[in-house]
Formats: C-alpha cells, structure tokens, sequence
C-alpha cells in the first residue's frame, strides 16, 4: 500500500503507477482515447496491450499537452471485475477507499476511485455505485493520472489529474462490500409489461447490429467525455427489433454486447429492449 503526497504532479511517473495499478488486478488491455476542450474525439485505439501502451504513453502525454487533448483509457479486465465509482467527493471517497485499489483526483473536488471485485455478479457494479453516490452512469473509461484535464470550463488553468492512493493488487469480495455498508440494496425485477407486438422486419440474412458502431456514432455522455452507453444500447436494441428480433432475444443478446448491460444486469437489458420495442411500435404507427 502506497499513498501519493497532495500536489503530486510526476505525469510519467503517474501514468505508469497508474497503468501498474490496473494490472495488477487482472487489466491486459486497454483502449485509447483522445479528446478535445469540447469531448469531440480525435484519436481512438482500442485493444492495446500494456506492452505497447506503457513505452508509448510518454509521447503521447507530450503531444496532448501541446495539442490541448485529454488521454482518455478503459480498461478491459481478465478476471476480476473492474468498478468504476466515479464524481466522488472527499467524503463519498473516503467511504469506498477500504475497498479500491486505485483513487484519482480528476480534478479539483472531484475524486474517482476503482474497486476490483472477484465474485461480481450482474447487479453488483450498480448496487455499489448507488450506494456509494457515484455516477451511475458511468463509462469505465477514466482520464489517464499525469495528464491535464482539457475541458472548456477550467480554462486557462487546466487542472491535473493526479493519484492520491494505489493499493496494487487489491481485490475485494462482496461480502466485504457489504460489511463495509457502502452498497444499495437488491433492486427487484418489475413484471415485465404486455409483451410488444413488432411486426418483423428482417434483412435479407438474420444478423445482429453491429454494437460497436452504436457507441462509436452515440452522442456524448454528461460531461461531454465519453459515449452514453445507454444511448448506444438503446439504439442498438431498437435497430435489433426493427430487423425483426424479439424483445426477449435482444434482451439477452444485449448482455452479450454490452458491458453496462452485464454490469447493471438482466432488469437493465429487458427495459432497455422493451423501451426500444415501444418506439418501434410507435413510428411503426405512424408510418400506416
């Protein structure tokens, strides 16, 4: 366990921490990101090893700063699942900070930590972060610790994101997140309403939609940073149904594609799809 001092500001040496940190709980690969002042991605490389990305990440620590672009990772885990508890305060941080083996301050007030849960189930990711008052809506995509905050609103002073604790290795159970009371109770599935009656509308070969064109055309999330996933989701689940799948189907499938989906668990994908089946439903009835 190591604690990083206030004002720490070694961009190299944070980002390294940093990525060290990921791996040390199970991450191999990552996807980059860079954004401008306003969120509009400029540079997108997803799937890059840790190999390639740490020799790499100087330089591209250098050229965003000069170009006033953010350095933007995701994480895609091995094993264990990766929690992103993100918009916390000082107070909200040092509640999850018992379970979480990396904590950034992304910028001034503003902290986010990462918690690595070995025996997470489809509902745990938003049962923690409802209980833990964090965003529940966010990416698992995190601005890479060293590099500077480039966001229209903290103009000329752009802020750094800065480590304040890494405990590498760290992987926590549900049942020490639930000793620690920092997780919202189970959400109980709501009887699924009449079934949608979607006429079938299907391509000439049965296929699904192609999900990562869905998040790579979504539109930006709160903050202006990341995809809304939920947007992509939903979007995706209404072209799904309007190509003629069911909504059960899409539903299910959806948990297959989407990794929000499989965080928030199966009440989360059958909503989606019934909310997607019901738009049809209604554009539908406004085409006859």
């Amino acid at each position: 366990m190591r604690p990083f001092p206030e004002g720490e500001t070694r961009a190299g040496g944070q980002a390294q921490d940093m990525l060290g940190a990921f791996a040390s709980v199970g991450a191999a690969r990552f996807d980059l990101t860079l954004t401008d002042t306003a969120g509009a991605k400029v540079e997108f490389r997803p799937g890059r090893t840790l190999d390639w990305l740490r020799p790499a990440l100087p330089g591209i620590l250098q050229a965003a700063a000069e170009r006033r672009h953010n350095v933007i990772v995701r994480p895609r885990p091995a094993d264990a699942a990766l929690i992103q508890l993100d918009d916390l305060d000082a107070t909200g941080i040092d509640r999850v900070k018992p379970a979480a083996f990396l904590v950034l301050r992304t910028s001034p007030g503003s902290y986010q930590a990462w918690v690595a849960v070995g025996d997470a189930d489809a509902d745990l990711a938003r049962r923690l972060r409802k209980g833990a008052g964090a965003d529940l809506a966010a990416s698992g995509a995190t601005r890479v610790s060293g590099s500077l905050n480039f966001k229209e609103k903290y103009a000329p002073a752009f802020p750094r994101v800065e480590t304040v604790y890494v405990h590498p290795g760290r992987v926590v159970t549900r049942a020490e997140l639930e000793a620690l009371g920092v997780m919202a109770l189970p959400e109980k599935a709501q009887p699924a309403p009449p079934r949608a009656r979607v006429s079938p509308r299907l391509p000439a070969a049965r296929r699904w939609p192609d999900y990562r064109r869905c998040v790579e055309n979504a539109p930006l999330a709160r903050g202006g940073e990341h995809p809304d996933i939920s947007r992509a989701d939903f979007t995706w689940c209404l072209i799904a149904i309007d190509w003629g799948w069911g909504v059960e189907e899409t539903a299910a499938r959806l948990l297959q594609e989407s990794r929000k989906a499989q965080e928030n668990g199966e009440v989360y994908a059958l909503r989606t799809a019934q909310n997607a089946a019901a738009a049809v439903e209604r554009r539908r009835g406004r085409e006859r």
